[in-house]
This record gives structure tokens, C-alpha cells and sequence, in this order.
């Protein structure tokens, strides 16, 4: 069965997307630990980070940066976190977090956004994705 990011990359549910090329997507997390919280993903559906050809993961790693870059230039933080942990949803995603301390790494506390701050801010992103 399809997982839900399979399920986002199809169009079969909808995402707040920031980039897409022919290989990986990405999408605002919509239960964000910061407003700006992405999810960056391949399109082949892959359980484990580690499973991933070397090519995959040196490309997931490479957009990646490229969205934590635009990410950068739209929030306002002191840095942007990356984590990969994989375990609720069977499907490789890079969690990139705009963050001020640890403690916004730690996927407890969360923000509310409305559909327009959503869409403003994945646009605003997306804009700046190179």
C-alpha cells in the first residue's frame, strides 16, 4: 500500500509544496514544531533512510540544502535543524526545522497555521528555491 507521501507526490492529498524536481518533493509539514517546518522526500518510495542507492541519498542531501537555503532567506531563525528518524511514516523524509534553540528539535511543542499562512509561506518559499 501507498504511504501518505506516496499518496502528497501523486496529488491524491493535498500539500502546501515548496519544490519538486523528477526525483524528490517538498512540502510544509502541516503539524509544524516552527512555522517553515519542511518535509523533503524522494519520489520512489523508500522505507529507510540507509536503503537509498548512494546516488538517492547524495541527491536527497543536495535538495535538501537547497530547500534548507530558501528556507533561510523566508524564516526568520538562527539556523535550520535537519532530521531524519523515519519512524512514522514508512516513506524516507528529511524533517528541515528553522530553529532558535534545541528545543525546537524535539517535535513536542507545535505551531498552528491557517490555510493562508500555509500558502504564504510556501509560496515565499518556493520563490527562493534555486
Amino acid at each position: 500500500m501507498a504511504s501518505i507521501f506516496t499518496k502528497i507526490i501523486n496529488g491524491e492529498i493535498p500539500s502546501y509544496k515548496v519544490a519538486e524536481n523528477d526525483d524528490f518533493y517538498a512540502f510544509l509539514d502541516i503539524n509544524p514544531n516552527a512555522a517553515g517546518h519542511t518535509l523533503v522526500i524522494p519520489k520512489r518510495e523508500e522505507n529507510k533512510l540507509f536503503d537509498l542507492s548512494k546516488e538517492e541519498y547524495d541527491g536527497l542531501m543536495s535538495f535538501s540544502y537547497r530547500v534548507a537555503k530558501a528556507l533561510e532567506k523566508v524564516v526568520d531563525c538562527k539556523r535550520i535543524g535537519m532530521s531524519v528518524i523515519g519512524l512514522e511514516v514508512p516513506h524516507v523524509h528529511v524533517h528541515l526545522i528553522p530553529i532558535n534553540t534545541m528545543a525546537d528539535m524535539r517535535f513536542i511543542d507545535k505551531v498552528k497555521l491557517t490555510n493562508e499562512e500555509f500558502v504564504a509561506l510556501a509560496e515565499k518559499i518556493a520563490s527562493n528555491f534555486k
